[in-house]
């Protein structure tokens, strides 16, 4: 069997994360989830994976390479050129397959090996499905006593089931038929889930129910799916070095060439990665990931969050359920607030709705290369784009563009210096 994994959309969801990278290249733990995604699919035992990309290709098109050497497999990456949806993303992609049954993945989730596993070896049409306690943000799935697929509904006001489409198919190549008839759909997309309709009208399409999923297409995801990963971690694993007077507790990973400084407190389970410095007197928390070559500073206290690859947390910084992008630099005594007085539900602009994050805490979410003066304060559910600075002593309470600068917030200028954002897609 070969496989399809769709990565061809903007990942508007996951702005600004986004801003200077294609969605499955985001970090989980110290895997990047395209890596994910092709050692579980290679280990399923396929052998031919075809990446569908549009945005920012170059970059999943060198990762593919250095995969495709590391499991022996063919990956391989087509262009769909302007991503017009799922359908097309697959019809494009299908130029590459030959088998007979296929798998299809989307880029933005994550599912386990072993479910992975199961679907391949069943060989026949089957679309993923998983419970969620509110099926209204996804495709829900109709199905009959045997778990035949009979519709799909597109994040209804009332929900018929609690099964939803996980996003991860075995169909057969009677699909193509299909694909070709479609027609946009009212938000101007090709949709899979019309065609796999159709062909489930032909020949049944059975539904499995995955053991795990996650949805990938909002930060605050991230952060759930690290904490659910590293919670099977038992036992601390040191490569690096830990100075005399630092504390580990529990199950913290400390990666080659890493310091953990002295007076530093890490408690499990936790992630240092590669050449990464934490310290002196800083205090790491539960589900933090700390990724390669960040610096972690003097009484720094970082909480379930994300730090990417070489970002810089400065002296007396609170960093809480947050995720800061790779070469960051926030200044000395930038906090990061994560609770509303009223602890509620911290809320999140996704394509300009505003979007409930189901967290009591969540704090900020940093593009790449931005940076903040000291004494910068940021409100919980704030995004900061890609390349943008923050004025010393500001309290951030909107969102900055990307490539902006944050006086306050009657005052957010252009950037008159690098902005590496195609700003047409992203701003207006």
């Amino acid at each position: 069997m070969e496989a399809l994994l769709l990565a061809a959309g903007y990942g508007r969801g996951l702005e600004p994360l986004t801003h200077t990278r294609n969605k499955v290249m985001i970090p989980v733990i110290s895997k990047l989830l395209l890596d994910h995604h092709v050692e579980n699919l290679a280990r399923a035992g396929i052998n031919k994976i075809v990446v569908v990309v549009s945005y920012l290709k170059d970059q999943v098109v060198e990762r593919a390479r250095l995969l495709a050497e590391k499991f022996s497999c063919d990956v391989r990456v087509v262009d769909q050129g302007k991503p017009l949806g799922t359908g097309d993303a697959v019809r494009r992609g299908l130029e590459e397959i030959s088998s007979d049954y296929f798998l299809v993945v989307y880029g933005d989730i994550y599912v386990g090996y072993d479910d992975v596993g199961k679907l391949v070896k069943a060989g026949k049409n089957l679309i993923g499905a998983y419970e969620v306690s509110d099926p209204r943000r996804y495709g829900v799935l109709v199905v009959d006593e045997n778990l035949v697929l009979r519709d799909i509904i597109e994040k209804p006001e009332v929900a018929r089931s609690s099964l939803i489409n996980a996003g991860i198919y075995v169909l057969s190549s009677k699909i193509r038929r299909y694909l070709e008839e479609l027609q946009p759909s009212p938000r101007g997309e090709y949709e899979l889930t019309d065609a796999v309709v159709k062909l489930g009208r032909e020949e049944r399409v059975h539904v499995v129910k995955l053991s795990y999923w996650r949805d990938l297409g909002r930060p605050w995801n991230l952060l759930e799916l690290n904490k659910d990963l590293m919670s099977s971690w038992r036992e601390p694993v040191i490569k690096g070095r830990v100075e005399s007077g630092a504390v580990i507790k529990d199950a913290v990973y400390v990666d080659e060439g890493a310091e953990i400084l002295s007076g530093t407190y890490v408690v499990g389970p936790a992630y240092v990665g590669r050449n990464a410095v934490v310290g002196p007197n800083s205090y790491i928390r539960p589900y933090t990931v700390i990724l390669d070559g960040a610096k972690v500073g003097f009484s720094v206290e970082v909480k379930e969050s994300i730090i990417m690859s070489k970002t810089h947390v400065s002296h007396l910084a609170y960093v809480g359920d947050s995720i800061v992008g790779e070469n960051c630099n926030l200044g000395a005594g930038t906090i990061t607030a994560n609770l509303r007085f009223d602890e509620k539900p911290v809320s999140y602009v996704v394509k300009g709705v505003k979007e409930s994050t189901d967290r009591i805490k969540f704090g900020a979410v940093f593009g790449d290369h931005v940076r903040t003066g000291v004494d910068v304060s940021t409100m919980p559910g704030v995004k900061v784009g890609a390349y943008s600075w923050i004025y010393p002593g500001a309290v951030v309470t909107r969102d900055v563009p990307p490539c902006s600068v944050y006086v306050s917030e009657e005052d957010i200028r252009v950037l008159r210096g690098e902005c590496g954002v195609d700003k047409s897609l992203w701003v207006g």
